[in-house]
């Protein structure tokens, strides 16, 4: 593992859950080990010592601490998994978190398992209101960041005004926009369109735009719009969310499936595939959903990033590579300070809310 600079900060420990997705334990310990080989991230394995050990072993890598979880959360579990699994890989590794061993968690176990079990033992943030499921889509210049992606089906105005902000800071944190621009999907683009969820929202963000915080509203974007880089955070409702994301992978896979079987169908079409072979690895590495590492729960105390559950040895050192730099950038602080900013989320959206219900 390597060692900061002597006198220099050392790095965050990251709590990795070893027992996580279709391809654990096996990929998650290649790319724990590629983690630290290849980027320094320092990070402690949970799960079944036993399995884990003999797996670092064969990695060369037994340096990498490992803690021991006896539980695993199925691909099934959802909700009530915090309770049901309270010794499980991802309970153990927040319980680090929570006594100062780690700072962020990494996962690629069960989207629902991982947000029921990291919102309970992690907790919110004082003021936010749900957490918001984070993911980053392959557009130029900068990623586009789409929130909430699946962890509230069922959201009100008020939570989808703070989405906007904890999307504004991850954007700023993880890519570096010093004022991301934040539009909302829905079904048009000209104001007043959308169902009451949207509009409402829309008035809302119109309303505070100027803040504090200040926030770079730009109104309605469409579908269609996800992967044009008109906006860089895009807010939306978990199911909503959710829907788009699957389908924009969907589509993806589609089009390079198509793509490589035309590449493929002729003499002169693999020729031609061979001299713009660099090019097409690129496209496929830009879109490749492991490469931006997977999808973060933004509002807790703590970081948590979700890889897709199908993810290998690159998306869980990506992961890694991820968690390892938000808490370096101290996203929690970030997203407290614009949450807690004038007293809007604790006061105003919180008055707002206990009127509609």
């Amino acid at each position: 593992m390597s060692t900061p600079p002597r006198g220099g900060p050392r790095p965050p420990v990251v709590a990795v859950d070893a027992m996580g997705g279709d391809n654990a334990p096996g990929e998650v310990v290649k790319g724990a080990v590629r983690a630290v080989r290849e980027h320094g991230v320092r990070l402690v394995l949970v799960g079944r010592r036993a399995e884990i050990t003999e797996l670092l072993r064969a990695e060369g890598a037994t340096d990498i601490p490992v803690v021991n979880a006896d539980e695993v959360l199925a691909m099934h579990e959802g909700a009530l998994a915090s309770w049901r699994r309270p010794r499980s890989s991802v309970a153990v590794a927040c319980k680090l978190i929570r006594n100062g061993d780690a700072a962020a968690l990494v996962s690629a176990g069960t989207t629902g398992g991982v947000v029921a079990t990291s919102t309970v033992r992690l907790r919110t943030q004082p003021g936010v209101l749900r957490p918001a499921l984070t993911v980053a889509l392959p557009t130029r210049p900068n990623p586009t960041i789409l929130l909430d992606a699946g962890a509230n089906a069922d959201a009100k105005p008020e939570m989808l005004v703070q989405f906007a902000h904890l999307g504004a800071a991850y954007a700023h944190t993880a890519h570096g926009i010093s004022e991301p621009r934040v539009g909302i999907l829905t079904i048009g683009a000209e104001p007043g369109k959308g169902n009451r969820l949207a509009r409402r929202t829309t008035e809302m963000l119109a309303a505070i735009a100027e803040g504090p915080p200040k926030l770079n509203f730009r109104g309605n974007i469409e579908g269609h719009d996800l992967l044009a880089g008109h906006v860089d955070v895009v807010v939306t409702d978990g199911f909503t969310g959710n829907v788009a994301l699957k389908t924009v992978e969907g589509t993806v896979r589609f089009v390079l499936d198509e793509v490589r079987g035309a590449l493929s169908s002729g003499p002169m079409a693999k020729a031609g595939a061979f001299l713009q072979r660099r090019s097409l690895r690129e496209l496929g590495e830009r879109v490749d959903s492991e490469t931006y590492g997977g999808a973060v729960l933004l509002g807790l105390n703590n970081t948590v990033v979700i890889a897709h559950g199908s993810s290998r040895a690159q998306g869980v050192a990506g992961a890694c590579v991820l968690a390892e730099r938000l808490v370096e950038g101290r996203i929690a602080d970030q997203v407290r300070r614009r949450v807690t900013a004038g007293g809007r989320a604790t006061g105003w959206l919180h008055r707002l809310s206990q009127s509609e219900e």
